[in-house]
């Protein structure tokens, strides 16, 4: 058998390699951490969590996730989708009194096709907007400019929910 045939290879090649879950799944490894700036979890509940998202299309753009490892909304239970609705209103609230938004986008992208970018684990985007805040860096120089470190909303954010 010629060494470029070998099973494990097409199995990498096919995209069929072993993973971890913590590999697998950012949310789920967060999840298992300790509350801290390195998984961004700002707020727990029983069954779900605010996670400030790393990448963010906004300052304090937050995802609210639950535990349960599923990709789309009808494979939650009824308790987890109202908590997750729950959770939304808890972040709009604490939004609203830290950082006094004009507006906010909130939803799920479900598939990648949707624009998931997590499409294995379900996800609520909390978006908090301003007038303004879709300028030519953005369109143009597809940069995002934030006006706080990640850092530092993390901090403002955590201390606000766990008070």
């Amino acid at each position: 058998m010629d060494h470029l045939s070998t099973p494990w290879r097409m199995q990498y090649i096919n995209g069929n390699h072993s993973k971890t879950e913590d590999q697998a799944c950012v949310f789920c490894a967060a999840a298992k951490m300790a509350d801290s700036f390195d998984n961004l979890i700002v707020k727990r509940s029983e069954n779900t969590f605010i996670i400030l998202n790393r990448f963010p299309y906004n300052n304090a753009h937050l995802l609210i996730v639950p535990y349960v490892h599923v990709a789309s909304i009808e494979h939650l239970s009824n308790i987890v989708r109202h908590q997750i609705m729950d959770m939304a209103n808890l972040a709009v609230e604490t939004l609203k009194s830290l950082y006094d938004p004009q507006g906010f986008n909130l939803g799920f992208n479900l598939g990648a096709v949707a624009g998931a970018g997590i499409a294995e684990h379900l996800h609520m985007h909390v978006i908090p907007r301003w007038g303004g805040d879709t300028n030519f860096m953005s369109t143009v120089g597809q940069t995002r400019v934030l006006p706080e470190e990640l850092s530092e909303t993390y901090q403002r954010l955590y201390k606000a929910f766990n008070s």
